[in-house]
C-alpha cells in the first residue's frame, strides 16, 4: 500500500482510503502514501469542506517532509500529540530507524508556519494490530522532543448522541478521484449518527459521522485529524475524535459515512501516558 522510499505514491492508494495502511509511519518519514480517510465536498476542500474559517491552534501535521503522504492530528498537551495509530504505528517487519520524523503544529499553512518538532517517542494503542485494517484500536499519541506554545485542545467527557453537529478538520486530498492536497487548512460540517450506519465499527470506541450536506466526508490525507464539538458553554471546539477509516464499501469517501476513533473513550489510557 505505500513506498519507502522517496516516490510520489499514485492515486491507487487514495482510492483504497478505507485501508488505512496508506499513512503509517513510513509515510511520517517518506510522505509517499496518503492516509486512509478524509472530508469530500462540493466547494474544493476537505472533500466538499471549505478554507478554515478560524484559528486551530491545535492542529498538527504529520508530516511535513514534502507535498505529498500526510496524516493529522491533535495537540492534547505540551508535549503531546494525539493521531490514528495507523499513522504512526510501523507494521511488524518495519524497520526501527522509521521510527523518527517531524511534525507542524498550529498552522493553517500544510508545510509552513506554526511549530515544528521532531518525534520522540510514539506510543500506539497495544490492542492495535496494524495487520488488521478494521482493528477498532486506531489510535496513538506522538510525544514531541519539546514543548510547544500553542494550546492544547480539551478532550470532552464524552462525545454527543446520534444528531450532534461536529467539526472535521484537515489537509486531506479534496477529490474523489485523485489525491490533490490542499496547502490552507480546510474544514467540514459533518453530525453524529447511530453505529449501525457505518459497516465493520465497534460502538464503544468509534463514532460514526454523516455530512451535514451530501457529498462532504473526510478522505485520503486526513487521516489522524480531529474530529470536534462544541463545549457547552457553545464557544470553543472539544475534541471527540480522530480520523479513522470508511464506513462502507465505496471506494469514493463523498458517497458514505466516515469512521473516527472515539477519543473520549480513551481518555484513562492517554492520561496514563502523558501524565
Amino acid at each position: 500500500m505505500f513506498n519507502r522510499t522517496t516516490e510520489t505514491r499514485p492515486p491507487a492508494d487514495h482510492q483504497r482510503l478505507r485501508t488505512r495502511r496508506a499513512a503509517r509511519i513510513a509515510a511520517v518519514l517518506t510522505a509517499t502514501a496518503a492516509c486512509a480517510t478524509a472530508t469530500t465536498g462540493s466547494a474544493g476542500a476537505i472533500v466538499g469542506g471549505q478554507d478554515s474559517t478560524e484559528r486551530y491552534g491545535f492542529m498538527v501535521s504529520i508530516p511535513m517532509v514534502n507535498d505529498n503522504g500526510h496524516c493529522g492530528g491533535s495537540l492534547i498537551a505540551p508535549q503531546w500529540v494525539v493521531t490514528a495509530a495507523h499513522c504512526v504505528v510501523p507494521e511488524p517487519d518495519a524497520p526501527e530507524s522509521e521510527l523518527t520524523g517531524k511534525v507542524r503544529v498550529g498552522s493553517e499553512k500544510r508545510t509552513s508556519g506554526g511549530a515544528v518538532r521532531a518525534i520522540a517517542r510514539i506510543v500506539g494503542h497495544p490492542k492495535y494490530d496494524p495487520r488488521n485494517i478494521q482493528s477498532a484500536y486506531d489510535i496513538a499519541l506522538v510525544k514531541l522532543d519539546r514543548p510547544v506554545t500553542q494550546k492544547p485542545v480539551r478532550i470532552a467527557d464524552k462525545a454527543g448522541p446520534a444528531g450532534t453537529a461536529t467539526r472535521a478538520v484537515g489537509w486531506g486530498t479534496t477529490k474523489d478521484d485523485a489525491f490533490v492536497m490542499p496547502m490552507r487548512l480546510q474544514q467540514v460540517g459533518l453530525r453524529t449518527v447511530p453505529a449501525r450506519d457505518c459497516k465493520g465499527i465497534s460502538a464503544k470506541r468509534e463514532l460514526c459521522q454523516r455530512g451535514q450536506v451530501a457529498g462532504t466526508m473526510a478522505c485520503g490525507g486526513d487521516s489522524g485529524g480531529p474530529l470536534l464539538q462544541r463545549a457547552r458553554d457553545g464557544k470553543r471546539w472539544e475534541l471527540i475524535g480522530a480520523t479513522s477509516r470508511d464506513g462502507d464499501d465505496s471506494e469514493a469517501c463523498s458517497t458514505g459515512p466516515g469512521i473516527w476513533t472515539n477519543v473520549p473513550a480513551y481518555r484513562t489510557w492517554i492520561a496514563k501516558h502523558t501524565a
